[in-house]
């Protein structure tokens, strides 16, 4: 008899099965519960696996859609289930504590429902959500903001979109993309988005990226060759509002629930490799579990994390207020981008911390590859580089000294 497939051994896992100790991370109960640990446990049978292989995930992705989380963010009026962005970074970190590259994912098909609300207009909210639910779409995106290697030309009624974009997480395999596009400069703020179909003809999705951490995000480069673009296809509506410039603050967030869901995965492997097949040192307890020195380094760990944890949660609800908001006034803005500058400087640090000090409390025979351990630190240390975290502890500075809050850009 042939082995089982992956996909095979996934669908077998028991919906009661934790994938992260509940001690951990609270859920808080509601009707997506359920869908979530049950996720959260298929994703986790082949993890380790599937970073050490790396490609493109598209099982996975299929299993994300059919929990029926994508849909979470998606307003009631298009017949979604509209949680609040608590809700749905604490649903990120959790997955990101079991697969940050899936959660990775997850959390930007949530990004893109979200440039869809602040830049669209009415009939494009309308359209494109409830065409997002009904055939339940995956998006993924081609935005990176430095990246200008993309052109949109004129072309009479209509527009094409001519050139390249690299970093674009979620474009392989997704059923549509938001595209960002230098408008009249290579100037990375003045730009438009735009909802490319993915069976538009001149897109090609590479399957291109190596990076040695978040191995899963298909965040190769895409390539437009002439892909047609239809008038109704430009996201206008919030372009120079300060409502629009909260999209950088819900993906800013975004990386900071992928460096606390990785903190949080090391520290929840730690635990259970130190109560499994954990051995006292000569000289020490024992039993490892009443090893003081290891009590004492897992103790300052979880405090450190707790406190980043803490930090993040406040963040994720200032936005909220943010996003409640018809207009939030400078000043909100200016504190909630501050927020999110100390909510990321904290969590970069604490994660990059924990996932390289979880080997001190297991020994050396944890870095065999078998275990992949090291996957938390890869993870961290590729994504903590998406912008200098130095310019976030700068504003905070500056904030400090003068009071000045950051300028809404395409990272703050």
């Amino acid at each position: 008899m042939s082995a089982a497939s992956p996909a095979a051994k996934v669908a077998s896992v028991s919906e009661s099965a934790p994938a992260i100790n509940p001690r951990l991370i609270d859920i808080e109960p509601g009707p997506w519960r359920q869908s979530l640990l049950h996720l959260a446990s298929q994703l986790a049978v082949s993890a380790v696996a599937r970073d050490r292989q790396g490609g493109s995930a598209q099982a996975e992705k299929q299993l994300i859609r059919n929990s029926g989380l994508l849909g979470l963010s998606i307003p009631k009026a298009q017949g979604g289930a509209e949680a609040g962005w608590p809700t749905i970074y604490r649903f990120t970190r959790y997955l990101a504590a079991v697969d940050s590259s899936l959660a990775h994912l997850f959390a930007f098909h949530h990004l893109q429902v979200a440039t869809i609300q602040l830049f669209g207009d009415e009939w494009q909210r309308r359209f494109w959500l409830t065409r997002t639910l009904e055939e339940n779409w995956f998006w993924g995106n081609a935005t990176n903001g430095r990246d200008t290697g993309l052109r949109l030309l004129r072309l009479e009624e209509h527009y094409q979109l001519v050139g390249s974009k690299s970093f674009c997480s979620g474009a392989l395999g997704a059923d549509a993309l938001v595209v960002s596009v230098p408008r009249n400069s290579s100037r990375p703020e003045d730009r438009v988005f735009v909802v490319v179909p993915a069976q538009r003809d001149g897109l090609l999705v590479n399957n291109d990226w190596d990076g040695f951490g978040q191995r899963q995000t298909d965040s190769g480069t895409v390539n437009f060759e002439g892909v047609f673009v239809d008038a109704r296809d430009l996201l206008e509506q919030g372009v120079g509002t300060l409502r629009g410039t909260l999209r950088t603050c819900v993906s800013q967030l975004v990386l900071v629930q992928i460096y606390l869901g990785n903190a949080l995965g090391a520290l929840n492997a730690a635990l259970r490799y130190i109560q499994e097949q954990g051995r006292g040192w000569p000289g020490a307890a024992t039993n490892p579990l009443d090893d003081g020195f290891i009590q004492l380094r897992i103790g300052e760990l979880w405090s450190r994390l707790q406190a980043a944890s803490g930090v993040a949660d406040q963040a994720g609800i200032a936005l909220q207020h943010a996003w409640d908001s018809p207009e939030p006034s400078v000043g909100e803005r200016g504190e909630l981008a501050t927020r999110i500058a100390e909510a990321k400087l904290l969590s970069a640090r604490v994660a990059l911390d924990i996932t390289s000090q979880i080997f001190e409390t297991m020994g050396a025979r944890a870095t065999s590859s078998r275990y992949g351990f090291d996957r938390f630190w890869r993870n961290v240390r590729v994504h903590t580089l998406h912008d200098p975290l130095d310019h976030k502890q700068r504003d905070i500075g500056r904030w400090l000294l003068t009071g000045e809050h950051p300028q809404p850009s395409v990272y703050s």
